[in-house]
């Protein structure tokens, strides 16, 4: 596993050749980038704070739908259903919500992403080698947690993001086989765990 996460991961500090963008160049990169997306799956490796590694399928569609698999054991799922982020503990068939605006994930999901918009606060733009970082936070809210989003080149992609928690605790999300524009069921992006609680009540 740890063999298969380093593949996953080097390329992306070593790629070349380096991005000859200015910043405003590179933001404008991005939001077209994110802009011409309406759907996205890919395969995900997550490492945790205190280095754990999960796997597991991603589904994007903006606006506001997201949802992580988790591959077993990991008794893990969360849904963005474009109002909460739900965090279900598949084992205790728990839910823990929070409102999406309220998150990282509802930068990435925004129905349309302007570094501009006053709801985001800039932390900053890294041009690497073969790589743009781009670094973000609620601006209501920039103490709850920041996020950064790393794109590579040849072809450009979004290919990882990091959270860093109010706890300065940090989550990378490394994609892998990534598909965009593809046909995903609306089905994906409800919590399940709900219905079931209510059923059960």
């Amino acid at each position: 596993m740890k063999r298969r996460l380093a593949l996953l991961i080097l390329p992306l500090f070593f790629a070349t050749p380096a991005f000859a963008l200015s910043e405003a160049e590179a933001l404008k990169k991005v939001e077209d980038y994110f802009n011409s997306i309406t759907t996205l799956k890919a395969r995900f490796v997550q490492t945790d704070p205190d280095g754990a590694s999960h796997e597991g399928d991603l589904y994007i569609s903006r606006p506001g739908k997201m949802r992580l698999v988790y591959d077993p054991p990991a008794p893990m799922l969360l849904v963005a259903d474009g109002t909460f982020l739900n965090y279900v503990d598949t084992k205790m068939k728990d839910t823990s919500s929070i409102p999406l605006g309220d998150t990282p994930a509802g930068l990435l999901l925004k129905q349309n992403l302007s570094f501009a918009d006053p709801s985001i606060k800039m932390g900053g733009v890294k041009l690497g080698a073969g790589t743009i970082e781009i670094t973000v936070s609620m601006a209501k809210d920039s103490t709850a947690g920041k996020l950064t989003m790393v794109f590579t080149d040849s072809p450009f992609e979004f290919k990882q993001w990091r959270v860093v928690d109010a706890q300065r605790k940090e989550i990378v999300v490394t994609l892998f086989d990534a598909k965009t524009g593809v046909k995903l069921d609306d089905k994906l992006f409800r919590d399940d765990s709900r219905k079931q609680q209510r059923s059960r009540d």
